[in-house]
This record gives structure tokens, sequence and C-alpha cells, in this order.
């Protein structure tokens, strides 16, 4: 009897497969926006001025901060605040440039645990390839031994008794072929899954 074969997994399965990882893509993703938050803070560290106006001259804010008579006046008036904030500010891009450290330790987490979770799948598809090969064998020789009791029956020179025994012997080593099938089957399911769907790019 023919069983039916699993799909082959290719060798030298590339490493940039994982990237499809949702897992992964979302860590990448929170570490994007850590990174823009740190520079949205330092951003943030200097005074919030129109450099032109329309028709691309220097805006209004400009030329009075560079003039001498309103220099004090936007020193005191426009900038004040930046630098009564400034400490608040530095805090603050520390606070994003800590963030942004504990998302790459994160992004870095997930992809260990991606490269993992491969390994485990490859080790346990061939675990239990291994152990469906065998099965395989053991099912086929079970179904030799039955046919060998058939013919001795028929030929008068065994009883019943032994046809018996060799059915039961082959319809279990069956039953174990099937479980062993089913456990392969699941084991390049969990492969598939862990390269963030499947082997082919």
């Amino acid at each position: 009897m023919n069983w039916p074969q699993p799909a082959e997994i290719p060798a030298g399965i590339p490493s940039r497969l994982l990237e499809r990882r949702p897992d992964i893509q979302q860590a990448e993703a929170e570490l994007a926006a850590a990174n823009a938050n740190v520079g949205v803070a330092k951003a943030q560290l200097f005074p919030q001025l129109s450099l032109s106006g329309t028709g691309g001259t220097s805006s209004n804010q400009l030329k009075g901060l560079v003039d001498g008579k309103n220099l004090y006046w936007y020193a005191t008036g426009n900038l004040t605040q930046n630098i009564f904030d400034a400490g608040r500010l530095r805090k603050n891009v520390r606070l994003t440039e800590a963030q942004k450290q504990e998302q790459v330790l994160t992004y870095q987490r997930t992809i260990r645990q991606a490269f993992q979770s491969v390994s485990d799948a490859l080790i346990g598809l061939q675990k239990f390839r291994e152990q469906r090969e065998q099965e395989a064998q053991l099912t086929a020789s079970a179904q030799d031994a039955t046919r060998l009791a058939r013919l001795r029956y028929n030929g008068g020179s065994t009883s019943y008794l032994e046809v018996l025994t060799n059915d039961t012997n082959y319809y279990s080593a069956q039953l174990n072929l099937a479980v062993a099938q089913e456990d392969e089957a699941v084991s390049i399911v969990q492969l598939y899954s862990a390269l963030g769907g499947g082997w082919q790019e």
C-alpha cells in the first residue's frame, strides 16, 4: 500500500523569510515608532519659529528675533517658555531614548524567539518524520505477515487464529502509522507558522 508522503522541506531556507512573521513585523513597527518619538522629542528642544513667510521671504518672527531692538522682547517673550521647559524637554528626550532602547531589546528578543521556534519546529519535523518512516516499515511488514498467514491458512498449514493475530497486528500498525502521519503533518504546520507563512519566497 502506498502511503501519502508530506511535502519535502527544501534545504537552505533563507532566514529573511522570518521578516514575514507578524510578531517581528509588530516589533519592527514599534521600534520605528520609538525612533520617531526620539526625533520628535529632540525637535521640541528648538524654538518653534517660522523661518520663511509667503513667497520664500523671511518671516516677521525671524526678522523680529534678529532685530537688535526686539531681541530682548523675543528672548523674554517667545523663547522664555522654551528656556523654562528645557529641563522637562531634556528629560522627555532621555525618556524617549530609553523607550527606544527598550524596543531595540524587544526586537532582538523577538528575533531570537523566532529563530528558536524555527529550530524547534525543524527538530520536531525530523523526529516525527523518522517516526512515521519507522511506522510505515512496521505497517508494511505487518501487511506481509497478514498476507503470508492467509496463504498458509488457505494451504491448510496453520489455524485461523494466526490469521486473526496477524490481522490485529496489521490494524494496530495502521493506527500507529496514522498517528505518526498526523504528528508529522502537525509539525509541518508548526514549521510553516514559525517561518511566517511557509518556505516559499
